[in-house]
């Protein structure tokens, strides 16, 4: 009972998600190809809330579950890999019209066309596990 509240934050979040119409793949296309700002206004609110959260993190305002600070670790600055690492999610994103964060919304709508799209998420992942260690950066 200690972690329902991830569960109801997860559920709330779901209820965003659909609710700001961020699981449509009509969206998608308004986006890529600059026709509405709809999800371009989604992803930037979702970077300023991501800053703030950070901070916070930083900070030491915001704790885990145990009460431990959160100490965010530095990545590495790699230009290549962000760039090979963005084209191949972009063109995940942009053939299957949905990002990986609502996937799991999705599911509850439309099951099937989702469930390729987490087992396409998930072989993507196990692929980039394989050849991480190859790539520069």
């Amino acid at each position: 009972m200690k972690n329902i509240k991830f569960l109801l934050l997860g559920i709330f979040f779901a209820i965003v998600l659909s609710k700001v119409q961020a699981i449509s793949w009509y969206r998608f296309y308004e986006m890529f190809t600059f026709k509405s700002f709809h999800m371009f206004g989604i992803i930037g609110g979702a970077v300023v809330l991501s800053v703030i959260i950070m901070q916070l993190f930083k900070s030491g305002k915001i704790k885990d579950i145990n009460g431990n600070k959160i100490i965010p670790k530095p990545k590495k600055k790699g230009f290549i890999s962000t760039i090979f690492g963005g084209t191949l999610f972009g063109l995940g994103w942009g053939i299957s019209g949905a990002c990986a964060a609502p996937v799991f919304v999705i599911l509850g709508f439309k099951w099937l066309p989702a469930l390729i799209i987490l087992l396409g998420a998930l072989l993507g992942a196990f692929l980039y596990g394989l050849v991480s260690k190859k790539l520069p950066n």
